[in-house]
């Protein structure tokens, strides 16, 4: 009987309801942020961390901002990436072998002091030059080098790490008369961890002194930081904020020279003044305290008015400086910040308390700033930025009106197209798919998640694929009509055997939505994850909330027959095409199309994007109409080499937009992004259209996108090889293989069309593969399952026939979900911008060849491999007969 538990009832519609109300805020979404930004201040004001001074806001303004949503409603928002809402993205590489040289420097005048109180017996005590993460001490007797390693190895420490329990942080060896110290593996495995966290610990604090919304600052690898910063205006800006290293230093000045290249001497070094152009202190490299002992640094000015810095040194760096100057009276000292002296002062009297103060030839806004980076800290390394990213804001609103616009066409064109097709259980399905767009913004929000330009596209796509549970439930009831007795019957075994195509066509695309996440990053992470949440909410509102509207709406009109009347017909009600007659040119246009995309793959090979080619790319908008011809000129004096430069034609923009694409190859011999290059490029574009805007810049080294390629691969082949495992286990080896063979069939020809049309190919085309993939298998999975049903209920009829008979049963399936997800997919081509545009023409593609591979490819496979009949039960005799022939 067709029934639904209380119980059932009350969770489903209890379920749906959370989802709203946890998508609610996105609804109100500039209200909401102003709230929530308001409620953070607040917390911070109260809890002492900040100061109202701090806040453009007063507080009764802080206090309207906090009421603009009631604080008993859930107020989590689904966070807008970069390109929605503008702002900075950075890649940066944490030096870590820079910091096993500054930490076996420091060691010096320790070891120094050390083997002075000995040099009875060690004689003298030379420093020697050595590799950078080596200190090498000569001794004048020979025969005490044992005994001084010995003493040295007593400045040994134990590890702080886990790993290295045990184990001492230097290595003490003895070459002749030289005493040699390094760190230990051990140490430095130690030292990579804690110069990580320091680091990731000093960039969050310097980015939250600026106070930017919403930062994403994470781990990627042993010693990359990937930095996202939605509103700044740049991303030279924030590498302003947070490239400079600010290793403040004093140290004790040997000499000075107007020659940069002066000998130094062993221990000492060269760097040149700031305030006196042309003049180089030489200084010791061990300082005599460092940025580390500092507790404050506040923006001042000096005695006579000019910009300053006051700072504070902890208990332990007041003492040291206060002993160095009450026994350096007269001597003159310098203030080194990132290897330049900014002042050289003569040490005038004893300086105890541990404050003083750092002149130069300081602007306010660079003292202020100056300040801002020693609160935070020194970063305990260098960064190299391998990858970088500008989106303006007004490319980012542009992008979510038009996500917009292409998401609402898209979901009306549906929502059409499912009412003229199956009516009453049109509308059904329509409610569905309104609360499965509600949930899927409720769990991204739950999750904090990032909603992208791709991000959209995948709920775009989720819109057009997630009728496909519905149609296979409906497709099944009008099946069912035709033997069951009665529509409660025929509703019932619908919802029932279609379930296992349903799970089945949706495992296998969750299987590569969570590959995308796990080898994705950035953008192609984001539609990972919305494609993945949509998948679980489609099969949540098929299975359950269209089902439980059906069974309300029965119950009241308790009707004799359902689906009977037939709307919109894609393919005649019942079908008997021979699909298997010409199976010689169906395969043979796909071997023809493979050799054309093989050869224009061979002589074109793709038009690689900078994430797969490295180089930068500028996106520049202006007034007056663009001049390709000068912008070339103005960049070729710049010696870059290869530049492209194209107009960009897009109808959602406005005509007077005059929007042009500079493309510039990566820089040879350099591995990561200079910023330097991008900003003598836009000086130059600057020179020849002085009204030109740059809305977005996005730069990848030679280093990131070789890996790119290799992670994309890797991508491809574990999607491919993980469905093929989930497939041999549901059904059987030689349907696992057709549906491979169907899979690599959609993936070359796509590759093939963008090498043919030479579109440009980047990340996000493999995203479009992958779900390509996961797509292609959703069609040819329902096949095969109808296939795998009718070898059971069909015992004696040849495998050619099963096939056929299967094809065209679930034919109406194939053309409805493909016309729906085309639907939601040439709305979004059209009027989604072109920055997605390749990435949703691979889509389109990928569908086209999708569904004819799993007509015609994966199951001419699978009627050459043969299978066993009726497999699902133990062989005997007859039952392990292969049947393999195809009629010419």
């Amino acid at each position: 009987m067709l029934q639904i538990d209380l119980w059932k009832r009350i969770t489903i519609w209890g379920l749906v309801a959370l989802g709203l109300l946890l998508a609610l805020p996105n609804g109100f979404y500039s209200r909401v942020e102003r709230h929530n930004d308001a409620v953070a201040a607040i917390t911070a004001i109260e809890a002492g961390e900040k100061s109202q001074s701090e806040y453009a806001l007063s507080a009764a303004e802080l206090d309207d901002d906090a009421g603009l949503w009631p604080s008993f409603l859930p107020s989590r928002l689904v966070n807008l990436g970069l390109d929605l809402r503008g702002g900075a993205h950075l890649l940066a590489e944490v030096q870590t072998a820079e910091v096993y040289n500054t930490r076996v420097q420091a060691m010096w005048p320790e070891i120094r002091d050390l083997l002075r109180e000995e040099r009875a017996t060690v004689g003298t005590i030379r420093l020697q030059p050595a590799s950078d993460d080596t200190l090498r001490v000569r001794i004048g007797n020979a025969d005490q080098a044992a005994r001084a390693a010995e003493l040295v190895r007593g400045l040994a420490r134990p590890v702080v790490s886990l790993s290295g329990a045990g184990a001492s942080d230097i290595d003490v060896t003895v070459q002749g008369t030289d005493i040699v110290v390094t760190l230990s593996d051990a140490e430095k495995i130690a030292t990579d961890e804690r110069t990580m966290q320091q680091s990731l610990e000093i960039i969050r604090r310097r980015i939250d002194e600026v106070g930017t919304r919403e930062p994403t600052i994470q781990r990627q690898g042993s010693d990359r930081i990937l930095i996202q910063v939605p509103g700044i205006g740049s991303a030279a800006e924030l590498i302003d904020i947070i490239g400079v290293t600010a290793q403040l230093t004093f140290n004790p000045v040997v000499g000075s020279t107007t020659d940069p290249d002066a000998r130094a001497g062993v221990g000492n070094v060269v760097l040149p003044s700031v305030d006196e152009p042309g003049r180089y202190y030489i200084i010791e490299k061990s300082p005599v305290v460092s940025g580390d002992d500092l507790v404050d640094a506040q923006p001042s000015f000096d005695q006579n008015g000019r910009p300053a810095v006051n700072f504070r040194f902890d208990t332990t760096g007041a003492r040291k400086f206060g002993n160095y100057t009450a026994d350096n009276i007269g001597s003159p000292f310098a203030i080194v910040l990132d290897n330049e002296v900014i002042s050289a002062p003569v040490i005038q009297s004893h300086i105890p308390g541990g404050s003083g103060i750092i002149t130069g030839n300081f602007s306010v806004e660079e003292s202020t700033k100056l300040a801002v980076l020693l609160r935070a800290g020194a970063l305990p390394t260098g960064l190299e930025f391998l990858e970088q990213r500008t989106i303006g804001p007004e490319l980012g609103a542009d992008s979510i009106e038009a996500g917009k616009i292409a998401c609402i066409v898209a979901f009306v064109g549906v929502l059409l197209l499912m009412m003229v097709s199956y009516g009453t259980f049109g509308v059904f399905a329509n409610l569905a798919l309104i609360a499965n767009v509600v949930l899927i913004f409720g769990l991204l929000s739950t999750v904090g998640a990032t909603l992208t330009l791709p991000g959209i596209a995948g709920i775009v796509l989720t819109i057009g694929m997630a009728v496909d549970a519905n149609v296979l439930v409906f497709e099944r009831i009008r099946e069912e009509m035709k033997s069951a007795k009665g529509a409660a019957r025929a509703i019932e075994l619908g919802y029932e055997k279609a379930l296992s195509a349903i799970v089945d066509a949706n495992i296998t695309t969750f299987i590569t939505a969570v590959i995308l996440y796990m080898v994705g990053s950035g953008p192609v992470r984001g539609f990972a994850i919305t494609l993945g949440l949509g998948i679980i909410t489609s099969v949540f509102t098929a299975i359950f909330v269209t089902r439980l509207l059906v069974v309300l709406w029965f119950e009241r009109k308790r009707p004799k027959e359902v689906l009977a009347g037939r709307g919109l017909k894609m393919v005649p009600e019942t079908t008997n095409w021979d699909f298997f007659r010409r199976w010689r040119v169906t395969i043979g246009a796909s071997c023809l199309l493979l050799l054309v995309a093989a050869g224009s793959f061979a002589t074109q090979g793709l038009n690689f994007g900078i994430d797969f080619r490295g180089g930068t790319t500028i996106r520049t908008q202006s007034v007056t109409p663009v001049d390709i011809a000068s912008y070339r000129g103005a960049i070729d004096a710049l010696d870059l080499g290869d530049v492209t430069i194209t107009e960009v034609f897009d109808p959602t923009f406005d005509e007077d937009q005059n929007v042009a694409m500079v493309r510039i190859q990566a820089q040879d011999g350099e591995e990561a992004v200079s910023n330097d290059m991008i900003v003598a490029v836009e000086s130059a574009l600057q020179d020849v259209a002085p009204e030109i805007q740059f809305v977005s810049v996005e730069s990848v080294g030679p280093k990131v996108s070789g890996e790119l390629i290799q992670t994309a691969l890797l991508a491809v082949v574990l999607a491919i090889a993980a469905v093929l495992f989930y497939i041999w286990l549901r059904f059987e080896w030689q349907f696992a293989v057709g549906a491979v063979v169907a899979l690599v069939h959609d993936v070359l020809l796509t590759i093939g069309v963008f090498a043919v049309l030479q579109i440009r190919f980047d990340l996000t085309i493999i995203a479009a593969l992958l779900t390509i993939v996961g797509y292609s298998l959703n069609d040819t999975v329902v096949v095969f399952d109808r296939v795998r049903e009718n070898l059971r209920k069909y015992k004696t009829k040849p495998l050619q026939d099963v096939l056929n008979l299967s094809i065209n049963e679930t034919l109406s399936r194939t053309v409805m979900t493909s016309v729906t997800t085309l639907l939601a997919l040439i709305a979004l081509f059209v009027l989604g911008g072109d920055v997605i545009r390749g990435f949703v023409f691979a889509m389109i593609w990928g569908i086209v060849v999708g569904t004819y591979s799993s007509v015609f490819v994966a199951s001419t496979v699978l009627a050459k491999l043969g299978v066993k009949r009726d497999w699902s039960k133990p062989d005997s005799g007859a039952a392990g007969t292969q049947f393999g022939d195809i009629d010419a």
